[in-house]
């Protein structure tokens, strides 16, 4: 007796795999709404680029501005403007100055009223 088994093919056996089924609906209508979702991402993808480019433009343009701004600033101008500030503020007469004029105006005044009260002594009664 022969202990060995031989394979043995059957040529009226099916195969073993049946052949791949054509996708459910329910599958199709999945990956059809799968795609209305990818495509409605890409479009906010879209318009958020096209936001982020614009607000890019005008912080470009804002500071192209300031550094136009930066440099008109001149040096000597500047320096001139501060000059004239302290020349105007060295006009502005000091705490002598203030004190003198204060005296000669309460002088001035107390003669006046002497001599007010001596030619017309009927105002006051």
């Amino acid at each position: 007796m022969n202990d060995r088994i031989e394979p043995t093919v059957d040529p009226t056996a099916e195969p073993a795999a049946p052949p791949p089924k054509p996708a459910p609906k329910s599958a199709l209508d999945q990956l059809s709404r799968i795609e209305e979702k990818a495509a409605r991402i890409e479009e906010k993808f879209a318009r958020y680029e096209a936001v982020f480019g614009r607000a890019q433009d005008n912080l470009d343009r804002a500071a192209k501005r300031v550094e136009d701004a930066a440099r008109s600033v001149d040096a000597v101008e500047l320096s001139t403007e501060v000059a004239n500030l302290r020349a105007t503020v060295a006009k502005v007469p000091r705490m002598a100055s203030l004190v003198a004029t204060a005296f000669i105006t309460a002088v001035a005044t107390t003669v006046l009223v002497v001599l007010v009260l001596k030619l017309f002594p009927g105002l006051v009664k």
